[in-house]
């Protein structure tokens, strides 16, 4: 964590959560729960996450939501946590329910054809082989080459792509080791906003990320909750706390946990 002061800011809020009534837990996957991993199917959280993550369910005081860049359903083997919680993917566009149901925005026919179209200009550069197809949405992956060959693949692909998400209206953004293109019908900070207010006002909320696509729930929750950045280095950010995983995170559940097993109010059966 930053400073002192920032230390007592958390040691406030963990008070705050043992007496208070409910709470949601938002928790970025890639980069937060689980490092980067090449091969994107190894990306398994830090050790012990899934386990605490499991008991703080258990406890029935906290909602927890998993937000990611992917599809809502790959993050279920990954995560390990039986049953899974709510799933928000494509940065907020795809919500999978714990009871399986999915909800996804239709895509209509401006979509469809700018993704066609963002598909066929990877196609054209040869550049196909580095494609995420997703709901709604097309990514191009560069974690793990050289400086020099993610700079070559942002410009051909930002060349292609940013009059096709202009003419479109989609959203054209970077990631920590990619780019995306993707509907604009929702992002993180809308998950967020969706979220508590299906809880109750006042609802003790705390969202945990690393990537610039989280930017849009921390300013989502301005003043209301704890915007922590989870990654080895600060960056410039709307998170007010910083910590440095794995230690720092597996801390801040464990303390997360403690609050949730101390809490003064009965345990809350919710269809979460």
């Amino acid at each position: 964590m930053l400073d002192t002061d920032i230390k007592l800011e958390v040691q406030q809020f963990f008070a705050k959560l043992s007496r208070a009534r409910q709470s949601a837990l938002f928790l970025d996957y890639d980069g937060t729960l689980s490092p980067f991993k090449l091969e994107r199917d190894e990306a398994f959280p830090y050790p012990g996450v899934s386990m605490l993550l499991t008991e703080i369910m258990t406890t029935g005081h906290t909602r927890v939501v998993i937000m990611t860049g992917r599809r809502a359903h790959e993050v279920i083997p990954l995560l390990g946590v039986v049953p899974h919680p709510e799933i928000w993917g494509v940065h907020g566009l795809q919500r999978l329910r714990p009871d399986g149901s999915c909800e996804m925005p239709r895509l209509d026919e401006v979509v469809t054809q700018a993704l066609t179209r963002a598909d066929e200009w990877l196609d054209s550069t040869g550049l196909h082989h580095l494609a995420e197809h997703k709901p709604g949405g097309l990514a191009v992956h560069w974690r793990g080459m050289s400086a020099d060959e993610q700079s070559d693949t942002r410009k051909i692909v930002s060349l292609g792509w940013l009059p096709i998400a202009h003419h479109a209206s989609m959203v054209f953004q970077e990631f920590d080791g990619g780019i995306e293109m993707r509907m604009p019908d929702g992002n993180k900070g809308n998950a967020v906003r969706t979220v508590l207010s299906e809880m109750e006002p006042g609802t003790l909320v705390a969202y945990l990320g690393d990537d610039e696509t989280d930017e849009d729930a921390f300013n989502a929750l301005s003043d209301r909750g704890l915007r922590v950045l989870v990654r080895p280095e600060w960056r410039r950010s709307a998170a007010s706390v910083w910590l440095r995983p794995p230690a720092d995170l597996q801390e801040f559940l464990c303390d997360w946990l403690e609050a949730c097993q101390s809490a003064q109010w009965p345990t809350l059966r919710r269809a979460w």
